[in-house]
């Protein structure tokens, strides 16, 4: 038996495909409070949230076969909660188009304001007014501190265009929490 306080994730998965099932539950201890507070990002509802993670953890051990093994597993678990939680913005709320009045040349960097704990709790609030386009590349690198590399992995997008919707985000985010006169 692999040791699970010192074993990869891959190992683990591997060690639940093959013959320990039960093992699985490394998995959800070590995922759960983080893919709990990324779909809160992305939902802005807890008891929604919960039910997304859920969910996403029943998916990924149902196609746990599916997963390649010299992949990084964050990422596929990541992109299973991302999956959940679009279909239930889709289900439960429009998203809110990109105001007019936001110009994007003029970037004001919010960069500052998230890695300042005494804003980051404020700035969560604000988070989800913008469009969930722009919110979830934001969350993943700031608040979750993913890479540029790992969110175009978890969103299957350019690394390119994560770059440019980090970029917009930030935009948005500042003149939502300007209105909201929070920063």
């Amino acid at each position: 038996m692999v040791d699970h306080v010192t074993s990869t994730d891959e190992e683990i998965v591997e060690e639940v495909r093959s013959h320990d099932q039960e093992r699985y539950v490394v998995i959800v201890e070590r995922y759960q409070e983080k893919l709990l507070r990324y779909a809160t990002y992305l939902v802005q509802d807890e008891n929604k949230a919960t039910d997304i993670v859920q969910e996403s953890f029943i998916n990924a051990f149902v196609h746990l076969n599916a997963f390649d093994i010299k992949k990084n597993f964050s990422s596929w678990i990541y992109r299973i909660v991302h999956n959940q939680a679009i279909n239930c913005i889709k289900k439960y709320r429009k998203e809110i188009p990109i105001s007019d009045e936001v110009d994007f040349q003029s970037e004001q960097d919010i960069e500052r304001d998230l890695e300042n704990e005494g804003y980051r709790i404020q700035i969560k609030k604000c988070l989800g007014e913008i469009p969930v386009i722009y919110s979830e590349p934001l969350a993943l690198r700031y608040l979750e501190e993913k890479s540029y590399a790992e969110i175009s992995d978890i969103l299957r997008i350019p690394m390119g265009t994560v770059a440019i919707r980090v970029k917009r985000a930030k935009i948005l985010l500042k003149h939502v929490c300007q209105k909201k006169h929070i920063i």
